[in-house]
This record gives structure tokens, sequence and C-alpha cells, in this order.
């Protein structure tokens, strides 16, 4: 059929599929000759931060963009098979894109002065809005068993087939490929588009993957991470992930992740500002701890949170305030956003001496469809009566648009008469909390069983 030969218009497709558009492609797939080419501004710009931080952008944008044409090509993979059928999945592939594309925006912004080169950039991206995954095949039930059986070890003495993580990733194949990490800190910066990887440790405390770098040490956001993964089926257990720049380096990532049917079990997530980078697709996180100051949970993923602890630290110098959530959904029709369900809120020993000077929040809309839900979930008294705050130089028309919700939440920082009075506030019943399940807003019922991670499905 010629409509299977089509182009997804994202807009209108991500809201529902029934108002998918198509359009001739000759082979069935996005052409690349329309995505934005880097050489259009590599020799053209300077960033006023410098030519370093110029040439970051472009390549990440070149990469973002890459990214963007997998995930459409793999929507229409799925809508070729079958449209009705898949259709969650092409939801989530086609949010991805978009997010990648606003991404890459937010980057060129940050770093390259606007002019007619980047007007053209904009241009070919928007190619993009016009367009109108596959799960990861489980072989084993890799979180249950106490048993780890490691295709590779890695160990600081020596005693494993690596000595780095980076080594052990790099050998990896194709298919599932599980790397036994022993107790140790590994001071790596790790960056991998691999399949199917799965980092185990000795406990989220014992085995640490660790970095320093930050913005304010004169890396890009994207830079600054210590560990970035946009491989699917990627799966964490008992391991930590860390940035250690401080509360005074500014953006500083310990983990980026846009990895679709991705988990982390048992795990630790330590940083301060924009700790935790969930860039896109769907995300489960289970008994871990999750450690920042600003913005510290950050991206577009459809990310749940169950059973983990979320713990404030002393935020930099001069720092007005904490914020934990931070999502950046830019388009209505996108199926992202943040649930928090059955988690502690808390502060850390550094914040517990200085808790009375500053004040802390559930979370800020970083983009205008900001989507964030905490629910069944157990509130210290840190966390202001507001709730929620703004984020510096938003329009107000983003308090209309934005949704943020609480439901059966408990402990002194819980209650709801002093929230804001915002539109896109909500205080919610559970037919619409059930929304926002594991089972409603991930599909995770169709993929977490076969990893053997401990799991909720609906509400508590």
């Amino acid at each position: 059929m010629a409509t299977l030969k089509c182009i997804v218009v994202l807009v209108l497709a991500i809201s529902s599929l029934s108002h998918v558009r198509v359009g001739a492609a000759e082979d069935g797939t996005i052409s690349e000759s329309r995505l934005p080419d880097h050489s259009l501004v590599s020799s053209h710009f300077v960033s006023p931060a410098g030519p370093q931080l110029t040439r970051t952008a472009v390549d990440y944008c070149n990469e973002l963009m890459e990214m963007s044409l997998k995930r459409l090509n793999q929507a229409l993979d799925l809508l070729q098979k079958s449209p009705s059928k898949h259709k969650a999945d092409v939801q989530t592939l086609l949010s991805a894109a978009l997010t990648f594309q606003q991404t890459c925006k937010d980057a060129l912004e940050d770093h390259v002065p606007l002019n007619s080169y980047v007007e053209e950039i904009y241009k070919k991206m928007d190619y993009l809005s016009e367009l109108g995954s596959n799960r990861w095949p489980w072989d084993r039930k890799l979180l249950q068993s106490s048993e780890i059986k490691a295709d590779a070890v890695v160990a600081k003495d020596g005693s494993g087939n690596f000595k780095t993580v980076s080594e052990a990733i790099e050998a990896a194949g194709r298919g599932r490929f599980v790397i036994y990490v022993k107790s140790g800190t590994y001071n790596e910066k790790i960056n991998t588009n691999k399949d199917g990887i799965t980092l185990i440790g000795d406990g989220k405390y014992s085995t640490i993957i660790t970095g320093g770098s930050s913005v304010a040490k004169g890396s890009s956001l994207r830079g600054s991470a210590t560990f970035t993964i946009t491989g699917d089926g990627f799966i964490a257990r008992d391991i930590g992930f860390e940035n250690t720049a401080g509360p005074d380096g500014h953006q500083a990532v310990a983990l980026t992740i846009s990895s679709d049917n991705s988990v982390l079990y048992r795990c630790s997530i330590a940083g301060y500002q924009d700790t935790l980078y969930a860039l896109a697709l769907r995300q489960f996180y289970r008994e871990c701890d999750i450690y920042g100051t600003v913005d510290f949970i950050f991206g577009n993923a459809a990310a749940v949170f169950q059973s983990c602890n979320l713990v404030l630290r002393r935020p930099r110098s001069g720092g007005a305030f904490n914020a934990i959530l931070a999502n950046g959904r830019s388009d209505p029709g996108q199926n992202t956003g943040f649930s928090v369900q059955n988690c502690k809120i808390t502060v850390g020993s550094d914040f517990s001496p200085v808790r009375d000077k500053f004040n802390s929040y559930l979370g800020r809309p970083w983009k205008p469809y900001s989507r964030a839900v905490v629910m069944q979930s157990n509130i210290d008294g840190e966390i202001s009566a507001r709730g929620w705050v703004e984020w510096r130089g938003a329009g107000g028309n983003t308090y209309k648009t934005l949704y943020f919700a609480e439901y059966e939440n408990m402990g002194p920082g819980a209650g709801t008469s002093g929230r804001v009075n915002w539109p896109g506030f909500h205080v919610i019943g559970a037919p619409e909390a059930t929304k926002f399940t594991v089972a409603s807003f991930i599909g995770g019922n169709s993929w977490l069983p076969s990893t053997g991670v401990t799991f909720v499905a609906g509400l508590h």
C-alpha cells in the first residue's frame, strides 16, 4: 500500500495516531538529505564562550539528528507492520524524535549566536516537526537472579577480563551483554550507543562510576555527564553513577539516558545540579537513591520512579532553592513526563544543618507542557507548602499548559492546601492517577516482567 511508504506527521501524530497524515517516501524511510547538516554552522560561528563549545554544540546536534532519524524510521517500520497494535510504541518513538530536536535547539541557543546560518539549521529541523520500539528481546531475568552470569568482568585489581568499564562495553557485541563490575571506584567518562548493555555491581555504594566534569569547569551540559547511554534495553543493578563537581559546579550530570525500555534497579545516582538527565523514551527506576539540588531529575523521558529515595542536598553558595523535577515536555501530544510513586522525598546529611535557609520544591516547569506527578509518596517537611516553583522567564501561559499533580501523598510536606494555584496544578483522584502507573504510563506489563525487576503495575 502506498500509505505504508510514509512520513509520519509528528506534531499531529503523537497526540493520536488516528490523526496521522502520510506523505510519499521512495523507500519508506526518512531522507537524511533534509536533516540539518552540521557543516552549515561549523565554519561560520564562534560561541561567546569559545570555539570549542561551538564545535561541541554542533557535534551534539548532528548526533541528535541521527538519533531522531533512527527513532522516526523505527516508527515507520512499526506502522508498516501494524499501526493499531503498535500505537503506544509509535507515540513513544515520535515523542523521542521531537525531544531530540528540541534538545538540539536548546544546545544551539546556549552556545551559538542566532543569525542566518542558525536559522537555516532551524528550518531543516522543522522538517522533523513535519514528520508525522522495538522492545528489547529480553533473554534472561537478569535482575532477579542472585547469581551473576557475566559475559565480562571488570576489576581494578586485574582479577577480571578488564580493568575499566569502558573497555568492557567496547567489547560488547550484538545482543544482551552482561558486565559484572566488582567493588571499586571507577573514574571514567563513558558514552555508548550499544543496545543490550547490562551493568551489575556489588552494591550502589560499593561499585561506583564517577567523574567531575561540569559547566563551571568548561564542559557543555552534555559533556559533563559521567555516563551516557543511548542504546536500548539498558539495565543497571547494584551500581552507582556519580558526578563530584560539587554544588558550585553548576550543571554537572552524573547519568544521561535516552535508552528505550531501560531499567535501573537498586542504583545510586549522585550529583548536585542536573544529576539525572532522563532525556527520552521509556525508563523505570526502582529502589534507587537519587541525590541533587536544582533540577536534579530533568529531561523528557516517560519515566517512572518507584520506591526510590529522592534526596535533597545543600545548594551552591548563593543558591536560592532546590527543585527535584524539571520535565522538558514541549508538545501536548508527547506521551512523556515524570511519575514519582511510593518514593521518599527527604534531605541529606549535608543539607540538614542549613535546611531552614533554603526553600525546596517538588519541581518546576522547564518547558511549556511540562508534566510531573507525585503520588503515594512520603514528602519531608522541607518541601515548601507551595510545592512547586516558577521557572524564571517562562510565559504566563506555561502555568496553564503544564500538568503537575499530586495524589495520596503522606508526610509533613504532603499537605496541598497551600499549594500553587496555577491552572495546570491538580490534586487528582485514583482514575487520573492510574494513568501515571507503570502499566499505563510506560506499558511496563509488556516488558518489565522478563527482566525480573520488582515492580507494582498499578496504584498501591
